[in-house]
């Protein structure tokens, strides 16, 4: 069975991009609760997609997120501590090793200036051969090919 490697840019819209198997797959997840539900529903829906792509692949080896230390706004900071707390949880209660990185790394890495703009990072993936629908993929992917770069295994 082929290593698989999953990277997330959490937040009430996530972007997402797995490694298994030397093929790489993206998208992005919107969590964003209905006008009737509570807040805390869209953490129950992250759970249950982490669940369910753990199912779809089998097993994770190394999971990758991007690590966000300052925030526009109080909800957005609140948001992200949800998404995190989850998420740190899962990977415990499934020993799946976990790793933030540094926004201005990933940037970085991807568009060689630490504080590129959403768009320099969507081409960044472009250029990689990538299509992404978004900044939240585009970020995704760009943490991937960091991770990929350090040694994780696809």
């Amino acid at each position: 069975m082929s290593s698989t490697t999953l990277a997330l840019d959490l937040g009430t819209t996530m972007g997402w991009a797995l490694a298994r198997g030397g093929q790489i797959a993206s998208g992005t997840q919107a969590f964003r609760p209905g006008r009737f539900e509570g807040g805390g529903m869209r953490y129950l829906r992250f759970g249950r997609w982490l669940d369910e792509t753990l199912a779809f692949v089998g097993q994770v080896e190394a999971l990758y997120f991007e690590e966000v230390r300052r925030h526009r706004g109080v909800d957005a900071a609140h948001a992200y501590g949800g998404f995190l707390a989850q998420l740190t949880a899962w990977c415990e209660q499934h020993r799946i090793p976990y790793q933030g990185v540094p926004v201005g790394t990933i940037k970085r890495f991807a568009t060689g200036n630490g504080n590129a703009k959403k768009d320099a990072m969507i081409a960044a993936m472009q250029r990689r051969g990538h299509a992404p629908s978004d900044d939240n993929e585009a970020d995704a992917l760009a943490l991937l090919h960091w991770a990929l770069s350090q040694g994780a295994e696809a």
